[in-house]
This record gives structure tokens, sequence and C-alpha cells, in this order.
């Protein structure tokens, strides 16, 4: 047997009616939706997307209550480099890139493998850089309610590198601060640990 497993649960009703839609689209387009590289493409896609956006069904907050300890710890804890792929809202194509995420506790840490899951969770909805910046930033401010907050994402987007503009070296850095970090000093001790991340 293979040591490669895919499980995939998607609701049913749902997956068949996007499964449609996707082939009525792939036939309006001009290919022919029974030639055998396509006749599974509809199928295929409606489960991409369903996984794509499957952060809709997700409470990112109860994935961090969920692994709040208690610690008498107030220092600045960074997760960098957390890969992160979302779809653009416009376009419905990709961008993808990292987030560099700060917090400094009040009273409660977190498991630390909980940020990347609510990138995740966010990142897995059509978005906008700027918004997924904002969900994650007041997702983590209002659960966790730490002296502060930051995060920084940089991402390129495949709706400027193939289409439109189509600038491939381009990319897009967004921030934002809460609490300590709005604190130039404290800001700037963030943005100096990252650096070397961002290009």
């Amino acid at each position: 047997m293979s040591p490669y497993q895919k499980f995939e649960e998607y609701n049913i009703e749902v997956q068949e009616d996007v499964k449609a839609r996707y082939k009525s689209i792939i036939a309006d387009l001009g290919e022919d939706v029974d030639r055998e590289g396509i006749v599974k493409t509809p199928e295929r896609a409606a489960k991409a997307m369903m996984y794509l956006t499957s952060g809709y069904d997700v409470d990112a907050s109860e994935i961090l209550r969920g692994a709040m300890f208690k610690e008498d710890y107030n220092e600045m804890v960074i997760v960098k480099n957390i890969e992160l792929y979302s779809l653009c809202e416009h376009h419905l194509l990709p961008f993808f890139g990292k987030a560099h995420i700060a917090y400094i506790p009040n009273g409660h840490i977190v498991g630390l493998s909980k940020i990347p899951r609510i990138v995740d969770v966010f990142a897995r909805r059509l978005q906008v850089q700027e918004r997924l910046t904002h969900n994650i930033l007041e997702c983590i401010n209002q659960t966790l309610k730490p002296q502060g907050v930051a995060v920084v994402i940089e991402a390129s987007h495949m709706c400027m590198m193939m289409r439109g503009v189509q600038k491939q070296n381009s990319t897009t850095t967004t921030s934002g601060f809460r609490g300590q970090f709005e604190n130039n000093e404290t800001r700037n001790e963030f943005l100096k640990l990252i650096s070397n991340d961002l290009s």
C-alpha cells in the first residue's frame, strides 16, 4: 500500500453543484469536457476550491482559546516565515508569501503551532492581503489580549504576475500593529528582527 493517503471530506451536495458549474465554465471556454485529460477536471477543481476556501467553516479564535496557557512571561514572542497561500477575491487567482507575527504576552501564552493555524484559517478564504493582515491581527489581539501584537505579510500576487501589469518580480508588504507595537521602539525592534526575511 502506498504510504501516501489523501483524506477529503466535503459536503457532497455542494461539491456536485460546484463541479457542474466548473464543467459548464470549461465548456463555455471552448474545451471538450469529454476529453480524457479534462473529464475529471470539474471534480478536481471543485474539491480544490472547497479546500482553498475551507477557512469559512473554522473559528480561528477557538483555535487560540484551545491552547492558551497561564505563564509569567512578558517579552516578545515571534513566529517568522509562516508560509501562506490564499486566493485573491478579485480574480480568484493565488497570492502567496510569508507572514511574520509577534505578540507580547499579558499573563497567557499560546501554543506556537496555533499561530500558523490561524494564518491558514484566514488565508483559506477569498481575500485581499490587507484584510488578511487585519483578520490575523485582530484575532490574536481580541482573543489572547496581549500587551501588543504585530503582523507583517509579504506576498506575490498572480493577478499582477499573470495578467494586468504582468510584473513578475513585484511583491506587496502589509503590516498591522496593536498595543506596545504602536510604540516606535518596540515596533522597530520587531522589524529589525524580521528584516533579514524581507526582500
